[in-house]
């Protein structure tokens, strides 16, 4: 075959020609080859036509001349594509799009599929031939005079049929054209010499016929066969088959009569596939309800349409309704759905971009969609595409005013986690939980903070992960809301591995021995498993001090051990974090509270704090400052959507008056004020009334309690003041010595501030009893 080629003049000709494609059998002028374009490496690949002239007798050669100018001015989606074409005195190349033969197709039983994908296939084929024939015998008075199983070809990438062998081409008001020996079985038995048809389409529609009854039962080898088994036609079709085969020229109907009958209720057109394709192709035209319902529609029917269809048709109809139209992220779940069919090169230059230019959008109901779409599509983004593009705008999240945003941006963190960068998860991003945990007056997203943190912790710097984590947990069991304490405690004991045995002792089992008189018995069940297995780890270290080193392995190292403490006696605390999230009201489309409904949705979405709601005073203070400070990060939201550059100033946190967790030092009137706090009694009954024999007034006590409350809700995560997250790079070069000496500073520090608290309480109390000794003595 090459030799032939090679001795022809084709080097102008831009197409490589390469090997035979099947499927013609002798019944054209033509021998169909796949080519390539020259130089390229191989997305323009295209199927070439090739006619030897030395062959063929001058009849042929006006007929292949015939097919190329009539294929180059023919421009319909049903019919083939032309590309490029050559004559030389040997050969006549037609380039068009990369096709095979419909024959060829039918055989390939396992691209057909069967059942219900099986019928779609054909009569989404049928329907463009149809189309085709309707555009050329109605708009454009042609007729084409030779349609069958061998001039109908199949893109090869999409599956969409197209009409070719146009050679026989001819107006429709011409006398009938013979076709050679081998094509007589088409030819209707109307057909007489020098004879002109009694109807334009007459003569199309009979080929239409012939290609129905061979879709469905194969090459046609005689008229009469048209007859018989039509018992495999779809019953939808079998009425207007038998009328495109009628003797009676004048009784076959119109193509565009086909059309609309099919398309009605019931008709063999009329199903999902054909509708959504002829959508797409409508789609500019279409109201922007109309499109968000159908592409709401769509992601539930692309797993019953045939192979290729999604990829190579509806997919590029999507990406264009999203770059040229306003479908928006409607577009989002169909989208990742056909995205998952296409290598990871072409994800990445086709539906990355649009991923990413749909984070940068300042519509809320967009950036929800995708937090919630998260976890189709985050596998096939680059860690830079991430932390370069998707990070920042998924930042803007941490402080939206809206709840259920804030909520879905701080899951998203799981999935993001393990792609981002250093600055990115251990600052920006622990920064946000800090001030999350601390002042968001939705119990939910506190809840859901603490969980996001413990899910994480695996992929945290090791340093960062032994400063930040003891004092976050911590602070999470003083949490007013019951699930928060809850998911506090389950989070210490699935990152027990992270955790020095000193630590442990010291910090970590005295702020959980309180919570064994939790007014919640989910929260007391909790803390007496985890203790139990923080002692037993305790005492099996002192029994055998030998395991101190392996049990403390995994503190100071980078490589995640989930499955080590899963086996472990946190193995049921494993279950609880890595099931699910927190479920709040941000997550159901309704309340349950039939009373205030439009006051839940619209304030409180993801608030499920009607639950400690008759909790004590402490409880009510922490709700009223966090909704204060919810105030304040509307402004800094609204800053945040118009200087995203900026969103760093826009979570400076307090981490020196950070004092949560500082067990060893605090005195037993601190503890058991921490354990009042920690653990509010439901309906709390008035205990001032004995306070009248005192010489110190209860409302002094209240004042220092809530103070103490509100400086706890104001302070970061570590009790050892968080500068290791500013002074990371410092703290690695000065090493361990420095460290200590922060250490011993900030305690300092804290002690002074206690002694001018205290100061200052007892010349309160002083000028009290001054004001008030008078009446006493009276």
């Amino acid at each position: 075959m090459w030799s032939l080629f090679s001795r022809d003049p084709t080097k102008d000709f831009p197409y490589e020609i390469g090997e035979v494609v099947d499927g013609l059998d002798g019944k054209s002028i033509w021998t169909l080859y796949r080519a390539k374009k020259k130089g390229a490496s191989g997305s323009d690949d295209v199927s070439v036509f090739v006619f030897d002239i030395k062959s063929g007798g001058e009849t042929q050669l006006e007929i292949a001349r015939n097919a190329v100018k009539r294929l180059k001015t023919l421009r319909h989606p049903s019919i083939l594509t032309y590309v490029d074409s050559l004559e030389t005195d040997k050969v006549i190349y037609l380039a068009t799009e990369r096709v095979e033969p419909l024959h060829s197709r039918l055989l390939k039983k396992i691209d057909i599929g069967e059942g219900v994908k099986k019928e779609l296939y054909f009569s989404w084929g049928i329907f463009q031939i149809t189309r085709a024939l309707s555009f050329l015998n109605n708009d454009g008075n042609l007729r084409h005079n030779n349609v069958n199983l061998y001039s109908v070809f199949v893109n090869e990438e999409s599956g969409e049929w197209k009409l070719g062998c146009v050679e026989y081409m001819t107006t429709v008001d011409t006398p009938y054209t013979l076709l050679p020996h081998t094509l007589q079985s088409y030819s209707p038995p109307e057909v007489r010499e020098n004879a002109k048809p009694t109807s334009k389409c007459s003569v199309d529609m009979w080929g239409l016929g012939c290609l129905v009854w061979e879709s469905f039962n194969g090459p046609l080898g005689q008229r009469a066969n048209l007859k018989g088994m039509e018992q495999r036609i779809p019953k939808q079709l079998l009425t207007v088959f038998r009328e495109l085969t009628s003797t009676n020229a004048d009784g076959r109907p119109n193509p565009a009569d086909v059309i609309a009958r099919c398309r009605s209720n019931g008709g063999f057109f009329k199903n999902d596939l054909v509708d959504a394709l002829l959508f797409l192709e409508e789609i500019q035209m279409k109201e922007k309800g109309e499109k968000g319902r159908f592409f709401s529609q769509l992601a539930g029917q692309l797993d019953s349409f045939p192979e290729g269809v999604g990829r190579y048709k509806i997919l590029p109809q999507l990406l264009a309704a999203f770059e040229f139209g306003d479908a928006g992220s409607a577009v989002l779940p169909p989208l990742l759905q056909l995205g998952n069919q296409l290598p990871d090169a072409e994800y990445q230059r086709r539906v990355v971009p649009c991923v990413v230019k749909l984070f940068a959008s300042n519509d809320r109901a967009t950036r929800l969609r995708l937090l919630q779409q998260l976890d189709r599509f985050v596998s096939h983004l680059q860690p830079s595409t991430i932390n370069d593009a998707i990070f920042p705008q998924v930042a803007r999240g941490f402080l939206d005013t809206n709840p259920a945003v804030r909520e879905q941006t701080i899951k998203s963190v799981v999935h993001l986690a393990p792609k981002l960068d250093y600055n990115n998860l251990n600052l920006e991003t622990l920064r946000y939980f800090a001030k999350l945990q601390a002042s968001d007056e939705q119990g939910g997203i506190r809840t859901n903070t603490t969980v996001c943190l413990g899910k994480i912790a695996q992929h945290l710097h090791p340093q960062i992960r032994q400063k930040v984590l003891v004092g976050a947990f911590i602070r999470g069991t003083r949490d007013p809301f019951p699930p928060a304490r809850s998911a506090s405690v389950s989070a210490l004991a699935i990152t027990q591995q992270y955790y020095l045995l000193q630590e442990v002792a010291n910090r970590i089992l005295p702020s959980l021995c309180p919570l064994t008189t939790d007014s919640d018995k989910s929260v007391r069940d909790n803390a007496f498993r985890t203790i139990r297995g923080f002692l037993s780890k305790l005492e099996r270290v002192s029994e055998d001090p030998g395991l101190r080193e392996s049990m403390e392995a995994d503190v100071n190292t980078a490589t995640p051990s989930l499955s080590n403490a899963a086996a472990t006696w946190a193995g049921w605390a494993v279950t609880t974090m890595t099931a699910k999230f927190y479920r709040s009201q941000s997550d159901t489309p309704k309340s349950s509270n039939p009373h205030n409904t439009s006051r839940i949705l619209l304030n409180k979405p993801a608030s499920l704090e009607q639950a400690s709601s008759s909790q004590s005073s402490a409880s009510t203070t922490a709700t009223t400052s966090s909704a204060t400070s919810m105030t304040s990060l509307d402004h800094d939201h609204d800053h945040d959507s118009q200087h995203t550059g900026h969103t760093h100033s826009d979570c400076d946190w307090d981490w020196d008056a950070d004092n949560w967790g500082d067990m060893e030092q605090q005195p037993s009137s601190n503890t058991t004020t921490s354990t009042s706090t920690m653990s509010p009694p439901v309906n709390t009954p008035k205990q001032n009334d004995h306070w009248t024999s005192l010489e110190e007034e209860p409302e002094e006590e209240a004042a220092e309690s809530t103070d103490k409350n509100n400086e706890g809700s104001e302070s970061g995560w570590d009790d050892q003041e968080f500068q290791v997250v500013d002074d990371f790079h410092s703290i690695e070069q000065s090493g361990i010595t420095g460290t200590n000496n922060k250490f011993e500073e900030a305690r300092k520090k804290r002690e002074e501030r206690k002694l001018a608290r205290q100061r200052q309480m007892e010349a309160k109390r002083a000028a009290k009893l001054r004001s008030t000794a008078p009446a006493k003595k009276v």
